[in-house]
């Protein structure tokens, strides 16, 4: 095969993107660390800097069974479908569908377990993968979420966890 010609679908080299992991310890109990991420989401997400409609993002909401909706909705009602629960099981563990700004079948994958801790608090795990689905694009991508979980896990979501006040984050009044 010469330079100039392109691989034969045989000759593509299949890789694996490591998921993006993320870990936080906060000093509540399993059971409410779970809804301060589910019930509480809009509470503590970044909605101007962090959705689809940027200023006009009013909320964003998990509905909480499996098959329920991870979505946004605009302070005009329109609605962006974020992902789909597949896995509801409070306190311990819930995991969704993640294609954000993409078409449903670029779908990545994003699960969170709630463990008690010992000593008392609640280790909280996230990891997000799947990067590989979306091929180089998925290298970029998961760099880039490496570092937004990083500030919308490891700082707000555990801040509010911890029972810090939110008011700093921008975000539009309710619809």
């Amino acid at each position: 095969m010469s330079a100039a010609q392109p691989a034969s679908e045989e000759e593509v080299v299949r890789f694996s993107v490591p998921p993006v992991r993320k870990e936080v310890r906060v000093a509540c109990s399993a059971e409410e660390a779970f809804q301060r991420f589910t019930r509480d989401i809009h509470l503590w997400w970044p909605m101007k800097t962090h959705s689809i409609g940027g200023a006009q993002a009013a909320l964003v909401a998990i509905e909480p069974r499996l098959g329920g909706r991870v979505f946004e909705r605009d302070l005009d009602g329109s609605e962006h479908l974020w992902g789909t629960v597949v896995l509801w099981d409070p306190p311990a563990a819930l995991a969704f569908t993640w294609h954000v700004g993409r078409a449903p079948a670029d779908d990545l994958e994003v699960s969170i377990r709630f463990v008690a801790e010992t000593e008392g608090g609640t280790r909280v795990e996230l990891q997000h993968r799947g990067w590989e689905r979306l091929g180089q694009a998925g290298l970029d991508l998961r760099g880039e979420y490496n570092g937004g979980w990083e500030v919308v896990f490891g700082g707000l979501y555990a801040s509010y966890a911890n029972g810090a006040n939110t008011e700093g984050v921008a975000r539009p009044g309710p619809a």
